[in-house]
């Protein structure tokens, strides 16, 4: 790396050299032409200088602190297997901002206690959060039954919850996977689609496919749907159902209807874990979020014995960069 380092900034300059081990690793830190590097540079307002196992940090001594911290953070993902890439990088920088991220993600204390996994292993990838809320969430995947995960999108709400709900699969805890979400339209006017019955309701659920192929091999998902071990139906077919040893996912539920949610939460059964995403601020119903069966539920459900809320902010949105400030304009907006 030979560019200019970046302009001073204000305050006390410092200069710092971190010496990593494993060095086949560090192409996979480092990035292709030291792609990962210059992404901190311009996110930290710092100068890299890498030869060999030695990393050179120089600029503002607490930029400079901060780029050693994220960057032996990325170090330890590496070293577990992670690809680190600019969605990782952008979150590995939000968390170590945030008061929980010592101890969190490095490294559990040694007094405290069992706490589930912040993991989850599926067949084709191993899945980490990304964030300090989706930490809390995975927990919550991993020891609750019955979660709300609130909030805007791109924080992993659903995602997360196809990749729980596949490693479930996986060990046999569940027998199959219950997918689902109000088939509404986004503000279009659609009108008639032709095809069966699953071709006139798949463009509503395909952001659920996309999870699925993303944790799944392809040949794997048409298997198991076409043996029921996984079912994708919009929430309509739930009626009457008793929905025992199962993991069921509904997404976009901000666009239920009261009695609706009621109907899908009543279908609940032994053995079963049920987790409920969606968005409260952007429901497609036509009377608004106060027609939405999801902030009924939440209304009357928060704090009730063994169901977890879990709320995503802004913060948490772990797409583009410019997906949160998207987000946030709107929800300025409101």
């Amino acid at each position: 790396m030979s560019r200019k380092p970046v302009p001073a900034q204000s305050g006390e300059r410092s200069r710092v050299e971190v010496t990593f081990d494993k060095p086949q690793l560090l192409p996979q830190l480092f990035g292709e032409f030291d792609s990962n590097l210059l992404m901190l540079e311009e996110r930290l307002g710092v100068y890299i200088h890498a030869r060999g196992q030695r990393v050179v940090i120089e600029g503002g001594a607490e930029a400079v602190a901060h780029a050693r911290e994220v960057l032996q953070e990325l170090h330890s993902r590496v070293i577990r297997g992670e690809e680190v890439d600019g969605g990782l990088i952008d979150a590995v920088i939000a968390m170590s901002t945030e008061p929980m991220f010592t101890g969190i993600v490095r490294a559990e204390p040694a007094n405290a206690g069992p706490k589930p996994s912040i993991m989850i292993r599926t067949r084709k990838k191993t899945i980490v959060p990304r964030s300090v809320t989706q930490t809390h969430y995975m927990r919550e995947l991993a020891s609750n039954d019955l979660i709300f995960a609130l909030g805007p999108a791109g924080t992993g709400k659903t995602y997360l919850a196809v990749a729980q709900a596949v490693a479930q699969l996986i060990t046999g805890s569940v027998q199959r996977l219950i997918l689902s979400r109000p088939a509404v339209e986004a503000g279009e006017r659609l009108g008639f689609l032709p095809g069966d019955m699953k071709e006139k309701v798949d463009p509503y659920l395909r952001p659920i496919y996309d999870a699925l192929y993303d944790c799944l091999p392809a040949e794997q998902v048409e298997r198991r749907i076409a043996s029921g071990e996984i079912e994708i139906a919009p929430i309509a077919f739930m009626r009457g159902r008793t929905l025992a040893d199962a993991f069921v996912i509904l997404d976009e539920a901000q666009n239920t209807t009261p009695m609706q949610m009621k109907m899908f939460l009543t279908r609940f059964g032994q053995n079963s874990r049920m987790v409920i995403c969606g968005d409260p601020n952007q429901t497609d119903l036509p009377g608004g979020p106060n027609a939405s069966g999801l902030n009924d539920a939440v209304n009357r459900l928060e704090g009730v014995e063994g169901i977890s809320m879990v709320r995503f902010g802004i913060g948490d949105v772990v797409r583009h960069p410019i997906v949160g400030r998207i987000v946030a304009a709107y929800e300025g907006d409101g």
